[in-house]
């Protein structure tokens, strides 16, 4: 075989082992519709059947990435054995109807979707102030609040207006040089979202295809905890770049946030890394450390999933007034154990993406 790209790519997958069927991924048939661009954009099905290891899925994006001349690399995991269905994609919730084909939105860059198996771990905290901190060095981000049924950005940002409309399009709001959008900027405070499945692809649709987010380097998406319709509805609707999921240390947040670790890496979506928040207290004073929350979850997280851990933030007072009052900790306090925690995480998730390294002049607005 001639030394072109495609080969590479094809030796690449031929390299890893299904442990199940004793034999690699291309000579078992699970690679198909295999498509390589000129330009480096490689494209193809897996088929993942319900007892292969997720994991298969995560080590053919690596392997094809470590290829030279790649570019990008787009999978569609399919599960052979299961009845054939009118979508794209991961299975749909009972009920919901049948999505689009995902989109390719290249003006979002890299699309992260920031989770967590449980709520009240600090993941839209985390969130905001990773975007702040992209922000800060230069790169071009957005926030997208899906968090349908609890829709914290606006608070966390200290912006509550409604969005302007121009041009038949939704305008997101700006703060802090992050653009934004939510359901929160949308309906009263006190609203409850009783919505089912169809209701939210469709609101995770609008924020897609009908807000003006311009071009980004960085698109960050809050997503609700557990592993729901607003999970699928995303992966559905646009190629998501990789997850980042955000637990304490205890094992009943490690445990949830492992499910939901595994549900992206099922639907071909990369976990980069691991987030620790509410990690120990150290007391000013007397230099004491208070492991409130145990210890230790964060990185037992990440090695059983074969991840890195992308930082671990120091439980600090002060921290969640600041959130509430709309002043993110990275600009309201820079030289804390928290912010500077943060901001090396910020940094770890931007090399573990990749794309541009040096951040252009930008034009906030």
């Amino acid at each position: 075989m001639a030394d072109t790209l495609e080969a590479r790519v094809i030796s690449a997958l031929a390299g890893i082992q299904n442990p199940r069927l004793e034999n690699d991924l291309i000579s078992s048939g699970m690679v198909r519709d295999l498509d390589v661009a000129a330009d480096g954009r490689v494209a193809f099905t897996f088929l993942l059947a319900s007892d292969d290891p997720a994991t298969l899925v995560r080590a053919a994006r690596s392997a094809v990435r470590a290829v030279p001349g790649v570019s990008e690399v787009k999978i569609n995991v399919t599960n052979p054995t299961a009845p054939a269905r009118a979508t794209h994609g991961p299975p749909s919730s009972e009920g919901m109807p049948a999505p689009p084909p995902a989109m390719d939105q290249p003006n979002l860059g890299r699309i992260l979707a920031v989770s967590s198996g449980k709520g009240g771990v600090g993941k839209s905290t985390v969130a905001a102030n990773i975007a702040v901190a992209l922000a800060e060095a230069g790169f071009r981000v957005g926030v997208m609040d899906a968090d349908i049924y609890g829709p914290n950005m606006p608070r966390m940002f200290g912006i509550f207006e409604k969005p302007p409309v121009s041009g038949g399009k939704i305008q997101p709001l700006l703060a802090y040089g992050v653009k934004l959008m939510s359901l929160g900027f949308l309906i009263e405070r006190d609203a409850p979202a009783i919505w089912r499945g169809p209701i939210i692809m469709k609101i995770i649709q609008q924020f897609l295809r009908d807000v003006d987010w311009g071009e980004l380097d960085y698109f960050i998406v809050d997503m609700p905890p557990g592993t729901g319709d607003a999970q699928l509805s995303l992966v559905q609707s646009v190629h998501v770049s990789a997850a980042l999921i955000v637990t304490t240390p205890q094992e009943v947040a490690v445990g949830d946030a492992l499910r939901g670790a595994k549900m992206f890496e099922r639907v071909g979506v990369p976990v980069i890394g691991i987030i620790e928040n509410m990690s120990a207290f150290t007391d000013p004073e007397s230099g004491r450390r208070w492991e409130l929350f145990s210890s230790g979850g964060g990185l037992r997280l990440a090695e059983e999933l074969g991840v890195p851990l992308l930082g671990s933030v120091p439980l600090q007072p002060g921290l969640a007034d600041l959130a509430d009052g709309g002043r993110p900790i990275m600009l309201a306090a820079p030289d804390s154990p928290a912010a500077a925690a943060l901001r090396s995480a910020a940094d770890r998730v931007r090399e573990e993406l990749g794309g541009r390294s040096v951040a252009l002049p930008i034009l906030r607005g």
